[in-house]
């Protein structure tokens, strides 16, 4: 699996005008060698023709046991030097960089004589992007897992509880589960904080007749879910009811429009036009959506913000429109999609009618 994916990012190198490629970024590494953790723990260099893992001794039997063989393993202190012995002997003259590389390791490379610096933004991530079946399986996994540790949710939640209550319910049945982890601080924002989108839990307690926001993503097999449903506790403000509906509505008419070829653009603008046109275009103040994959937020990091992205059959991006009203309260609806070859599919089985506990 690693083999191939090592392969097609070989079959770029020509195209980038580079020799050779220097990898730093731990999802990267992790898409690429099958091993985690080895964020500023590890380097991993690329030539047409072979690839060398440069890491230390703490990994080393690790590595031994699952490393694929056509990854070379190069352990020393000193990464550098092994990266300038590996330049030096395969006479690489254009050696290209992730464009987020440490300082230091960009400053070390620019006193090697003879050679050419590239720096690459986002090449790997857009292989990524794309995913392959067992992605696509390991993401649904974990997108059932967590609709399912959602619906346990509904069965625990009630006034008097605090948010970040609710949080630890959540983040047990997930571990206990067979999730490995949430992969980002789950959101709880309950009453007027839902305002905001990305509030933290606190001590805050759930009162009755509160919309409560809860945005939670969680990894299985490596691969995460990201998920929003807002939820009311009791009857709700007829306002926000309302404010309810609108978001359904937009992030159906983005669904609808979701397809390979359609820019992202196009995507956002269906959805914000909307929102605006029911008079809260300037309560929708953040992307539409993202990718998944490893990471939370993976290529395309923002596709509403991005001029020249296409949609792609295989990718998992998320669709998650959202109103906030200062002093009120908000309300977002965030669900995953697998665009398929006319399509797209909603990977998550949770309502997205207004749950209203009572």
């Amino acid at each position: 699996m690693y083999i191939q994916r090592i392969h097609t990012l070989q079959t770029k190198l020509d195209d980038l005008k580079i020799d050779a490629l220097l990898v730093e970024s731990r999802f990267n590494l992790l898409y690429l060698t099958g091993f985690d953790g080895l964020e500023g723990d590890g380097r991993l260099l690329i030539t047409t023709t072979n690839a060398t893992l440069i890491t230390d001794a703490r990994y080393e039997e690790d590595l031994h046991e699952r490393l694929e063989k056509h990854i070379n393993l190069a352990i020393t202190r000193d990464y550098m030097k092994i990266i300038t012995n590996i330049v030096a002997d395969r006479h690489i003259e254009h050696l290209g960089f992730e464009d987020t590389i440490v300082y230091s390791d960009y400053f070390q490379l620019t006193k090697l004589p003879n050679l050419t610096l590239t720096a690459t933004s986002q090449v790997i991530d857009q292989l990524r992007a794309v995913k392959r079946p067992e992605e696509i399986e390991a993401t649904e996994k974990a997108i059932t897992l967590s609709s399912q540790g959602f619906k346990y949710l509904l069965t625990q939640i009630h006034p008097g509880m605090t948010e970040i209550q609710v949080v630890n319910k959540l983040d047990n049945w997930m571990k206990d589960h067979g999730s490995s982890g949430a992969s980002f601080d789950t959101i709880v924002a309950s009453g007027s904080r839902a305002a905001m989108p990305h509030g933290d839990a606190t001590t805050k307690i759930l009162n009755k007749g509160e919309m409560v926001t809860i945005d939670f993503g969680y990894y299985v097999d490596g691969y995460t879910s990201d998920i929003t449903r807002t939820i009311a506790l009791g009857e709700p403000d007829p306002k926000l009811k309302q404010i309810y509906e609108i978001v359904k509505e937009a992030q159906q008419k983005v669904m609808d429009a979701i397809k390979p070829g359609v820019l992202g653009t196009t995507l956002d603008k269906i959805g914000r036009d909307f929102i605006t046109e029911q008079g809260y275009g300037k309560e929708f103040n953040h992307g539409i959506g993202h990718g998944i994959g490893l990471d939370i937020h993976e290529y395309p990091q923002s596709y509403g913000a991005m001029p020249n992205f296409k949609v792609s059959q295989n990718e998992i991006l998320t669709d998650e429109p959202g109103i906030y009203v200062a002093n009120l309260g908000g309300i977002r609806i965030e669900d995953n999609v697998l665009v398929t070859k006319t399509g797209c599919q909603r990977l998550s089985d949770i309502t997205r009618e207004l749950i209203i506990l009572n």
